[in-house]
């Protein structure tokens, strides 16, 4: 058994409450900041305010009856963002908004949920102010669908578009959201059109013919209008971007088009790019009273009221004017058409004076065969849509650009699908043309005008892809062709990203190709 002596528990009792004199004095030191040093502050306890901030942003369907469901906008930063279905107007939508201000305002005006009407159509500010003064804002972007005018096709008897001769009738109206002005409704008759384009895919293209002339989606006065389904082309770009590079050059007109989603008797058709038909007028391609427009063509594709004649090498249409074999102006354009391919083979083809150069406008030539082998169009060879126009007394130009929906590298029949080598330069034409050393310095320097502008075409590219960015998901939901082989196409990817990265870059390695290419001719 242990015994606790007196002597112990003294000692014990001692070194203890040394102990704690030591620690006191210790704690004292600190609070006075050390020995002979100032006070240390003290820590604050106040907690940071809280920022203005929008939690969440919706319109629910009891204060909008026009939704079938609530929807909610998607918050980030400083931005509200989000869709509402087709045929919802913005300009009287009933927002719910959370957020922890004292009070949100639009305008100046207090925004009271379940209550407050506003009009959409465009970007509006929120700003929340707070009880203490502090304020933020916020940028509120809401769009119709996916932000795209909505064209609607209406059919007399819900009837359908089946034909490529006979048109039916109907009528047409544009909501034009945000861009565009909107078209009331108008009579209208339209038919189906294209060649692989029709026959081939089930989302088809369509020509439309209005009553009277009128500014559709901006775009200049004109009866006739063009619905390009872009079907092999998962972009929905390759035309476009074609246009683009037209505007940049010297061909004396290139379509204008803009893309818009389409319903035909109330059900969804799609993303189509609505194009100028090219055709004779002061506003498209400008033939005077009397000049004419042709094309390159097959015979397969002639219908039995086409005109046509043949040169040497090719069978040549009169688009415009309605002339017939027996007219003094078939004699005209076929005998000039063919003296030209006559001169241009002949022996002294490349005289500046009485060689081809007396009867083309050369840059028109440079500059629609540089366009045709930038994106290496698989027709522009040699098969169609080689479109070229002359005023009597004046040269031939080539132009306008059409039917690019099958260039870069979008097709996998022909080694136009390739970054690599010639294409249009086989043309027979341009195969001849390039045996001049004049022809091909002006083909060399142009180029490189062509290549100074490849970061814009890049940016374009960018661009048009952003606009599309929720059409390209509705058509696919259509359609269902992303990650699926659509003829002809010469690669498939899953995404719609994926696939204008691809044109991108197929884009880029053929100006680079050419670039070296041409420098050594």
């Amino acid at each position: 058994m242990f015994v606790y002596s007196t002597r112990m528990v003294s000692h014990s009792f001692l070194a203890v409450n040394r102990i704690t004199v030591a620690t006191i004095f210790s704690l004292l030191l600190v609070a006075c900041g050390g020995s002979g040093g100032s006070a240390e502050e003290p820590k604050s306890t106040e907690q940071p305010k809280p920022a203005p901030t929008i939690s969440q942003f919706s319109f629910t369907k009891e204060d909008n009856p026009a939704l079938s469901s609530d929807i909610t906008l998607t918050t980030s930063a400083n931005h509200v963002s989000g869709r509402v279905p087709v045929g919802v107007k913005l300009n009287e939508m009933v927002a719910t908004v959370q957020h922890n201000g004292a009070r949100l305002l639009v305008n100046d005006i207090v925004q009271v949920n379940g209550s407050t009407e506003n009009d959409f159509t465009q970007v509006l500010t929120y700003n929340i102010e707070m009880e203490d003064g502090r304020q933020a804002s916020y940028s509120v972007d809401v769009i119709s669908f996916t932000g795209l005018p909505v064209i609607s096709l209406n059919i007399d008897g819900e009837g359908q578009i089946n034909s490529k001769q006979d048109y039916v009738t109907g009528t047409f109206a544009i909501d034009g959201g945000r861009g565009f002005d909107d078209f009331a409704i108008a009579d209208m008759k339209i038919r189906g059109r294209g060649n692989s384009t029709w026959f081939i895919h089930p989302k088809k293209p369509y020509q439309m013919k209005l009553e009277d002339k009128a500014s559709v989606l901006g775009m200049p006065d004109k009866k006739k209008w063009l619905f390009l389904a872009e079907y092999s082309d998962k972009t929905m770009l390759r035309n476009t971007i074609a246009f683009e590079m037209g505007y940049l050059s010297v061909l004396d007109w290139t379509p204008r088009s803009q893309f818009a989603e389409v319903f035909i008797n109330n059900q969804y058709n799609g993303t189509y790019n609505i194009t100028e038909k090219l055709e004779e007028g002061s506003n498209r391609v400008d033939l005077g009273d009397d000049g004419f427009l042709l094309e390159i063509d097959q015979l397969d594709r002639q219908g039995p009221d086409d005109v046509y004649f043949y040169t040497e090498r090719f069978l040549v249409v009169v688009k415009e004017p309605e002339i017939s074999p027996d007219d003094a102006e078939y004699e005209y354009i076929s005998s000039l058409i063919n003296q030209f391919e006559t001169n241009l083979f002949s022996s002294d083809f490349a005289d500046p004076i009485f060689g081809y150069a007396k009867y083309i406008d050369v840059d028109t030539f440079v500059d629609w065969y540089l366009i045709s082998e930038i994106t290496k169009n698989v027709d522009s060879q040699w098969y169609s849509s080689i479109y070229f126009n002359v005023k009597p007394g004046q040269k031939i130009n080539m132009g306008p650009l059409w039917d690019f929906d099958l260039s870069f590298g979008n097709v996998d029949y022909a080694d136009s699908q390739y970054t690599e080598g010639f294409w249009v330069k086989d043309n027979p034409w341009f195969a001849r043309l390039f045996q001049d050393p004049v022809f091909v310095n002006k083909v060399k320097a142009r180029f490189d005008y062509f290549k100074n502008n490849q970061n814009l075409i890049l940016d374009k590219i960018d661009s048009y892809a952003q606009q599309l960015q929720w059409s390209q998901q509705e058509n696919d939901d259509k359609w269902q062709t992303l990650g699926v082989y659509v003829w002809p196409n010469s690669v498939v990817h899953s995404t719609y990203q994926q696939e204008v990265d691809h044109l991108k870059s197929w884009y880029s390695a053929r100006m680079s190709w050419l670039e070296e290419a041409l420098d050594g001719l």
